[in-house]
């Protein structure tokens, strides 16, 4: 019996072609080996072998979810694979949705065993947990020397149809998939054990695990809005018109910060969304729906409003990661902060 076929997918910085700049690559198999997949391959050993490595850009892949879809699966099956590995993308949000949505299409598409690695606060982890098994790794590509082997023993596992034990014990993120077995002990005496070790300050691990959210304290309200200096920030992607500053259309990788200067309205021929994640066509006819300067310019001639801070900010919110948006959101509140801004208007889609 021959080793195992692996197909490895990889996007274009784990594939040596660069970064941010190369995100549109398109769908391609790479000539060699890249060394990632050549490390794979090492670690796989004498039962799997890696046959081929298939590339794409995270942006193309995003914005062209269903064609790169089939046009990745194409390649992938050419290989005649029997085992699929996707990644690691660790907190790289684009990459962890396409390696994730691929992933999936393969399992359904060719029936074969696959599973994929990231972050789990990368956007793909969430999307697709339930689909497919997604080991859990660090958030940055400092922990590929962690990754790949914990990735390699679980696809050992996988292929040799062993039986799968829980996340806890392999490794991979929670899928949200209850499994009946028979405990030894009755739940009421596992709850009361727990309560015990809880009361005494002792570890416990819970049998029900429940999700953790910050928790952010609101600000006081604005006792008087006729002195308030306004600001708009936006996660709807509105940009000046031709997204000068190429703001994905998922999973952003950056924020963009425009002047609001001669603005009272913004129209179909100045401004346009980069968002990915709605029906565009009503939000580039007239952005103010995502974006209300003309209602606020309004108020400021009322005097309602003191004045519109001339300079706002925006993302695409959809896909786009814990860590990023935290790191968005730091960054923004620190600039209006020095500009003097009493209040954030923060709209969505």
């Amino acid at each position: 019996m021959g080793k195992l076929r692996v197909v490895h997918y990889i996007n274009q910085f784990f594939a040596g072609i660069g970064g941010e700049e190369k995100a549109d690559t398109k769908p391609h198999v790479a000539e060699n080996l890249p060394p990632i997949s050549v490390q794979l391959n090492k670690l796989l050993g004498e039962d799997m072998e890696v046959v081929g490595t298939v590339v794409c850009g995270d942006t193309y892949f995003n914005e062209n979810l269903d064609s790169a879809s089939a046009e990745v699966l194409g390649m992938i099956k050419s290989f005649n694979p029997q085992f699929f590995i996707a990644g690691p993308s660790f907190n790289a949000g684009r990459y962890g949705v396409a390696a994730g949505a691929i992933t999936k299409v393969v399992q359904e598409s060719l029936n074969i065993p696959v599973l994929t690695g990231m972050y789990i606060e990368n956007p793909g982890a969430d999307m697709f947990k339930k689909d497919v098994y997604i080991v859990e790794t660090s958030d940055s590509a400092a922990g590929m020397r962690k990754a790949l082997p914990k990735m390699v023993k679980f696809a050992k596992k996988l292929a040799s149809g062993e039986k799968i034990g829980s996340p806890k014990e392999e490794g991979y993120i929670e899928r949200g998939i209850r499994v009946n077995f028979f405990h030894e002990e009755k739940g009421s005496k596992r709850a009361v054990d727990m309560l015990v070790k809880k009361i005494k300050g002792e570890e416990f691990v819970t049998e029900y695990p429940m999700p953790v959210f910050d928790r952010v304290e609101p600000s006081a309200a604005l006792k008087n809005l006729s002195n308030a200096k306004i600001a708009v920030v936006t996660s709807g992607g509105i940009v000046p018109k031709g997204n000068p500053d190429r703001i994905e259309s998922s999973s952003a990788s950056k924020y963009g910060e425009y002047s609001l200067v001669g603005f009272d309205d913004l129209t179909e021929d100045s401004h346009e969304t980069a968002h990915g994640g709605y029906d565009p066509v009503y939000a580039n006819l007239d952005a103010d729906r995502v974006l209300p300067v003309d209602v606020l310019r309004d108020l400021v001639r009322e005097g309602v409003i003191r004045e519109l801070h001339e300079t706002f900010y925006t993302t695409t919110g959809n896909g786009t990661s814990v860590a990023n948006a935290k790191k968005y959101a730091n960054e923004i509140g620190n600039k209006l902060k020095e500009a003097n801004v009493d209040a954030i208007i923060l709209t969505s889609t």
